[in-house]
């Protein structure tokens, strides 16, 4: 296992830290985590979690670079580099819904849209195509991952001026899962409707 997978299997570690956190009944033995009140609530247990969150979304970014850069990318890499993006935002998108931070809308269609673009993408593979990613897409996960990082944080330091910077990326994210859902269908169905394998 080369260094990039290493921080890949790093990544997915990281995410079910991040879930334990927040969904860890921590009352029911006792433990609190204090909230700092300095003109905005911020959640201790929340800030940990999202301190988790950025070093874990670094480790994206870092595993593609070092593959790329010492000619380590491997199919398996691959694999677990998708695994880890979708453990490391789905599951947390929807304790965020549960807790009534975000609307549902939010995870439904992002994972909707992720079940689908897989599926493209699988289809292409087997018929040996390789579905490169899109603009649009990774404008997406940007948009997605920094408003989630403001959520953690509860939108510090937008909040002191009154806007809802971390929901306007977020939902800006969701519409930008539809929009790159759509083109990766438009620019691909040529191979999904191919009869066979080339």
């Amino acid at each position: 296992m080369n260094l990039p997978t290493k921080l890949t299997v790093l990544r997915i570690f990281l995410a079910l830290v991040v879930m334990i956190l927040l969904m860890f009944p921590f009352e029911a033995i006792g433990i609190s985590f204090p909230v700092i009140r300095e003109g905005i609530d911020i959640d201790v247990q929340y800030a940990i979690a999202g301190v988790i969150f950025i070093i874990a979304s670094f480790t994206d970014f870092l595993d593609g670079y070092l593959a790329r850069k010492n000619n380590q990318v491997t199919d398996t890499g691959k694999m677990l580099d998708a695994i880890a993006d979708k453990v490391l935002v789905n599951p947390i998108l929807i304790i965020f819904a549960a807790e009534g931070m975000i609307s549902p809308v939010v995870p439904v269609i992002v994972v909707v849209r992720d079940i689908v673009v897989n599926a493209i993408k699988m289809e292409a593979a087997s018929k040996g195509k390789v579905v490169a990613a899109i603009p649009s897409g990774k404008i997406k996960t940007a948009s997605l991952m920094l408003g989630m990082v403001l959520l953690f944080f509860s939108n510090v330091p937008f909040v002191y001026l009154n806007i809802r910077v971390d929901l306007l990326l977020i939902y800006f994210a969701t519409i930008m899962s539809l929009v790159s859902m759509v083109q990766y269908y438009v620019f691909n169905k040529k191979i999904i409707f191919s009869d066979s394998a080339k």
